[in-house]
């Protein structure tokens, strides 16, 4: 390896360094970078639609400062900025955040997007690291000086003439790649900016220090934030933020010992999304406070809803072994394992019969659970019937290998739960042909097996100009043949609406589907993941037109939520 290239990364000299001592005790001020740095990351950046799906779920979650883009990098992240003011859909307690480069042009461009917003904030930055200034423009300290004091300059003139007086308007300034300036200069271009800015009382500046690329260890990086709170004047009138990215792998640890040194908020996306090996990952962040009884003021009650939104919006998956939220992660295969979590269940009962209270008012204490997996909308029997998820990968093999079946991770384990139900009171070796025959009976009913109220004969699905699709379905429904017709923004949900008609109360979790062979007669199958009355269960349909066998799914996953 060749270690002569690279060099070791400089100490800060604080000898009474103070952070080491510190607990976080409360939560930071959060923003949310999804709708900037995250979807500027991704291989196929968001769509308005999926934009606004994003912004909405960061809102439900609680999300009080959100960057909601780049406005003057072109019409789509400026568009986007108008619509969710001039729709009114930011509530008056959130503030919105837009990015510039410290150019007059783009600073116009980036102010006029926030015409008639309650509270926003104009977020500019420059390059001042060392290797920028000499390789990139090529530039002077003093030159970089008075491209960040010309620019908060030039963002306060436009402020005064483009926006009135029902904007709340703010400012952040980052001196880019943080991690590689010079303390001392980093100090002098940020006073320098707030020397134009004025912070005072009820005029806060904020001023983020990027980890715009990840150089050090946490510990280093605390150092810095330590040294600039303690140097920066007009410390109290300051909001100090901390951005970290996780080039070494460590961009929680360095979010969390910055605040410890004096950060006051912090940066990041849902999942670590973001350039590169991601930015600092907000979920993780929030929930390690929440693991240690700290309020992180964000509701991540409903994981899993929060996980699929994000993956659709970032059309990127989330590893299943993502802290908190992957598809494994409270679930044990090590027989020791399970065990130790069966026995830490049956001590939590005990210890609440005792006391004389619910299980969800005793201090959680399970082994090899951090928090109560219920705490974020997960079940209980990947956990307790751990066992039940042993032979999912074999199963899965079976109905791909047979049955060119290639089932959803989820649907996986659902299935899985099905096929050890049936060891469980049977005994022995579940055969491959056993294995399709169960799945037959759960999920596809057929002419000499026929179950379910709904069984779908035909439909028909129609689409008007304004992307409204109407679906008229014929099925026979408890019995009696029946014309089921609804509309939504595609055909699954024009059917939705339809089963509604006939008291069936279904919303989509989850939607894949393949093809099961090559050619012209070759059939689709599809797999649907449903919230139905309470229950969350898959459906699976099979046809050669894969608008039909999506309808199937959802007859299936329907039948069996009656069944």
């Amino acid at each position: 390896m060749p270690i002569h290239r690279y060099r070791r990364y400089e100490a800060v000299e604080i000898p009474d360094r103070t952070w080491p001592e510190r607990r976080i005790t409360k939560a930071p001020r959060w923003l949310s970078t999804d709708l900037r740095d995250g979807n500027q990351s991704l291989i196929d950046p968001m769509s308005p639609a999926r934009k606004r799906e994003m912004f909405e779920l960061l809102v439900r979650m609680g999300y009080k400062e959100i960057e909601v883009g780049f406005p003057a990098s072109g019409e789509t992240d400026f568009g986007f900025v108008r619509s969710i003011i001039e729709e009114g859909l930011i509530p008056e307690d959130v503030t919105i955040s837009v990015l510039t480069q410290a150019r007059e042009e783009l600073i116009e461009r980036t102010v006029e997007s926030l015409r008639g917003a309650h509270r926003a904030t104009v977020h500019l930055y420059n390059a001042t690291a060392p290797t920028f200034r000499r390789v990139v423009f090529r530039g002077s300290k003093e030159q970089v000086r008075q491209i960040a004091v010309d620019g908060t300059r030039l963002v306060m003139e436009y402020a005064e003439k483009l926006l009135g007086p029902e904007t709340v308007f703010g400012y952040q300034y980052s001196p880019e790649i943080f991690t590689d300036t010079e303390l001392d200069f980093a100090l002098e271009v940020c006073e320098g900016v707030m020397d134009v800015w004025q912070p005072e009382p009820g005029r806060e500046i904020i001023l983020n220090l990027p980890a715009t690329v990840e150089r050090s260890t946490p510990s280093t990086h605390a150092d810095r934030f330590e040294w600039m709170s303690r140097n920066l004047s007009r410390r109290e009138f300051v909001c100090l933020s901390v951005h970290p990215h996780n080039d070494r792998g460590t961009a929680v640890a360095a979010a969390e010992l910055a605040i410890m040194a004096g950060a006051d908020r912090i940066e990041g996306c849902l999942f670590g999304q973001g350039e590169r090996t991601g930015n600092v990952d907000l979920v993780t962040l929030g929930m390690n406070l929440f693991s240690q009884g700290v309020d992180p003021q964000i509701d991540f009650s409903q994981i899993d809803e929060i996980r699929r939104t994000s993956e659709y919006c970032n059309q990127m998956e989330v590893h299943p072994r993502h802290p908190y939220v992957g598809d494994l992660v409270y679930t044990a295969f090590s027989g020791s394992h399970q065990d130790a979590i069966k026995k830490g269940f049956e001590a939590l009962e005990a210890d609440a019969a005792a006391a004389g209270k619910p299980v969800d008012e005793i201090e959680w204490n399970v082994p090899y659970l951090p928090i109560d997996p219920k705490d974020v909308g997960r079940s209980y029997e990947a956990v307790i019937r751990v066992n039940s998820q042993s032979g999912k990968g074999g199963i899965a093999y079976v109905l791909k290998n047979d049955h060119k079946l290639d089932l959803p991770r989820r649907m996986q384990i659902e299935f899985s739960r099905i096929i050890q139900a049936k060891t469980d009171s049977e005994g022995g070796e579940v055969t491959p042909a056993a294995i399709w025959d169960v799945f037959r009976d759960e999920y596809l009913p057929n002419p000499e097996n026929p179950w379910g109220r709904i069984q779908l004969r035909s439909g028909q699905s129609t689409a008007d100009t304004d992307g409204v699709d109407t679906l008229t379905v014929e099925a026979v429904v408890d019995g009696a043949t029946t014309v089921l017709t609804g509309t939504g923004n595609g055909p699954i949900s024009a059917f939705f609406d339809a089963l509604n008609a006939v008291g069936v109360d279904v919303r989509l979790l989850d939607y894949t589907e393949h093809t099961m062979s090559e050619g012209a007669s070759a059939q689709a199958a599809s797999y649907i993941e449903c919230a139905i009355d309470g229950q969350v269960l898959w459906g699976v349909g099979i046809d050669a037109n894969t608008t039909r066998a999506s309808l199937k799914a959802v007859v299936s996953a329907v039948n069996r939520a009656a069944r």
